[in-house]
């Protein structure tokens, strides 16, 4: 029986899948429906049906009638020529974090680092080249970024989505990958500068990936953002497998990396291992 293998992308052809599935069982209907709705994203907040098309990896004609029935059934809002999301979208985000046993399960050890050290803690797990945050909790605070202070939150609100490659967390996920499976992830993809401490190139960006393997964390210093230190440990389950990554971001005003490696990365270890039987 063929099968049908499908690599991370947006695409209505390149939709991200956990495992195989049988080519009678797919629903290439659906698959296109959902990749025109994975369209819209924070730079493409209003689509036509060109921009659609383009995007999804389908003909406008099809992107038309997906666009007109997602927006039929609520997930969309219309002027008649371009679309964007609706509310009802998040449906599907708040049944996740209600009733998915990550979410429940790490949400009080968060609760408890923040309290413990006022500093934001979040957990993610990786889709793509994307990191998706499905717990928070911790502090506002300030960071000079361009020579004006202002609040940072860190786009940590639940349902965010962070690069990959620039965050502490991001790398976390990618290491646990596997040597052979970070390859093809890498492979041909190119890595936007976020801020000048970005690491774009393959090689060093390799070499990243490999040091934070060897030391079972990963410090991100200001490469997400300006202002923002970041640091992150692997989530795994009994059987060893990462199924999730624990952040916690810090402000250099606040705390130096040396004071965030003396001071936090012990509490995140600790962390880990306590959660490791929830998992």
């Amino acid at each position: 029986m063929s099968t049908v293998t499908t690599p991370p992308s947006r695409s209505a052809g390149e939709l991200q899948s956990h495992r195989p599935i049988a080519k009678a069982d797919m629903i290439e209907g659906m698959a296109k429906g959902m990749a025109v709705l994975e369209s819209f994203d924070t730079q493409r907040q209003r689509l036509n049906a060109t921009l659609a098309a383009e995007r999804a990896g389908i003909t406008r004609a099809a992107a038309r009638r997906h666009l007109l029935t997602l927006a039929h059934l609520g997930y969309l809002e219309t002027d008649g020529s371009y679309f964007w999301l609706a509310a009802k979208v998040l449906r599907f985000s708040g049944s996740y974090l209600a009733s998915a046993r990550l979410p429940r399960a790490i949400q009080p050890t968060l609760n408890r680092l923040a309290a413990q050290t006022q500093e934001s803690f979040s957990a993610g797990v990786l889709d793509g080249d994307e990191v998706v945050i499905v717990g928070r909790s911790g502090y506002e605070w300030k960071s000079a970024s361009s020579g004006a202070v202002r609040v940072l939150a860190y786009g940590l609100h639940l349902g965010a989505r962070l690069p990959a490659h620039a965050t502490s967390t991001g790398r976390v996920l990618l290491a646990a990958q596997g040597k052979t499976a970070f390859t093809q992830w890498l492979k041909g993809r190119l890595l936007p500068r976020l801020t000048p401490c970005t690491v774009i190139d393959p090689k060093l960006f390799r070499a990243v990936i490999e040091q934070v393997r060897a030391d079972d964390f990963s410090l991100a210093v200001e490469e997400h953002e300006l202002g923002v230190h970041a640091l992150a440990v692997p989530l795994r389950n009994m059987q060893g497998k990462t199924v999730a990554a624990l952040n916690v971001v810090a402000s250099p005003q606040r705390l130096t990396v040396q004071a965030m490696q003396r001071d936090l990365l012990p509490l995140l270890f600790d962390a880990a291992r306590e959660l490791r039987p929830l998992m």
